[in-house]
């Protein structure tokens, strides 16, 4: 099988219609308002808040500092407890508003929080719990409910990758205290960079705003330490016109998702993910778990062999963020033997709605190759 002219990468983002967007930013010329909650940024989070069927929606710049802002918000002190397989800003955020990380492991199944283990990691300096919906994949909501309610926790969710996802017709950002979505570059939808906060206390409101703007509250009052984490008006002008293309973007993610299973299903040391009863997805990615022994090759070499077909995958997430060199010393001696299992073995493959289905074919001929499979013909 001969090498592919051009790279295929793990993702590509979404763009418009460039027509549609110049329309779009032309009103920004009339306006002569680029930034601080200008009539685009306005009109982008009613229509988003519509689309996440959220009662409440913040914009920010990035879901990084949504993310900070959020903790602040929900005045979070002491311990959080989170999970170790994310990426690196869901620990960070947590660390930078001087709040201790504890780890928790991860169900097999999912890759996210294993919400039966919560419990036993509760102390009197436990504020909250801070999961991830890995891959856009939702945690057990109603159980870590529960256990935040039992225990009088905040529930802050880090919903990076569930834009457009719900459960039994419900927003994903319904569920806990606030979900931050991101709307970053690389994520099912986006605004260029930027980040959503949905929620359901309208006290947030304003409480989020001031910390979005330096705690400004009037021309000469500054009543919170806040930051700059506004979104711009070009960011919201992308997302407003991208919003009208997010349903088309998710149904083609879903049958490449859906090409990806039926051809590996027979692969033996593959496990793939299936879809949650009752969840709407939204095939933010495609992750394979690669077991070394059935496979016969393990996760590193499969990805290092992928490249030779100009395929590049992504170990993601690999290192545990309990891993990291800022980290490990603090969490060396941590009971969290799914996660490291799933980090060891766990490679996305490439998605994305403009790829083409017989590129999917060919990515997974490639891992039969590599396997010294049949190929398909």
């Amino acid at each position: 099988m001969e090498k592919l002219d051009a790279p295929i990468f793990v993702t590509k983002s979404f763009l418009p219609p460039f027509e549609e967007y110049v329309d779009k930013i032309k009103e920004i010329w009339e306006s002569n308002i680029l930034t601080n909650l200008g009539p685009i940024h306005e009109e982008f989070k009613e229509k988003l808040n519509n689309y996440l069927k959220t009662d409440y929606t913040t914009l920010c710049t990035n879901g990084h500092l949504g993310l900070e802002m959020s903790i602040k918000a929900l005045n979070l002190k002491g311990e959080v407890i989170t999970t170790p397989f994310t990426f690196a800003s869901t620990t960070h955020a947590l660390v930078n508003c001087g709040i201790k990380p504890v780890f928790c492991d991860i169900e097999t199944e999912t890759y996210n929080i294993d919400a039966n283990k919560i419990e036993s990691l509760i102390n009197e300096n436990t504020t909250a719990i801070m999961p991830v919906h890995v891959f856009g994949n939702p945690c057990d909501v109603e159980t870590i409910e529960k256990i935040a309610k039992k225990h009088n926790l905040k529930v802050l969710y880090d919903a990076a990758h569930c834009f457009g996802v719900e459960i039994d017709g419900k927003g994903i950002g319904s569920f806990g205290d606030i979900s931050m979505i991101s709307l970053h570059a690389t994520k099912v939808f986006n605004s260029i960079e930027g980040g959503a906060l949905t929620y359901k206390d309208p006290v947030l409101k304003d409480t989020l705003r001031l910390y979005k703007n330096f705690g400004i509250t009037g021309p000469e009052s500054v009543i919170a330490v806040g930051g700059n984490s506004k979104m711009n008006e070009f960011q919201a002008a992308m997302g407003v016109v991208n919003l009208r293309y997010m349903d088309k973007q998710i149904e083609d993610r879903k049958k490449i998702a859906y090409l990806y299973r039926e051809l590996l299903k027979d692969v033996k040391g593959i496990k793939v993910l299936s879809d949650i009863g009752g969840v709407k997805h939204n095939y933010a990615y495609f992750p394979i778990l690669v077991d070394e022994i059935e496979f016969g090759k393990t996760r590193n070499e499969l990805y290092e062999e992928l490249k030779n077909f100009n395929i590049f995958t992504r170990k993601y997430f690999y290192p545990l963020t309990s891993n990291f060199a800022c980290y490990q010393e603090e969490c060396k001696d941590l009971d969290l033997k799914n996660a490291n299992y799933v980090a060891d073995r766990i490679l996305t493959l490439p998605i994305y709605g403009s790829l083409d289905l017989s590129i999917v074919e060919y990515i997974v001929n490639a891992i039969k190759i590599i396997k010294k499979e049949e190929i398909i013909k």
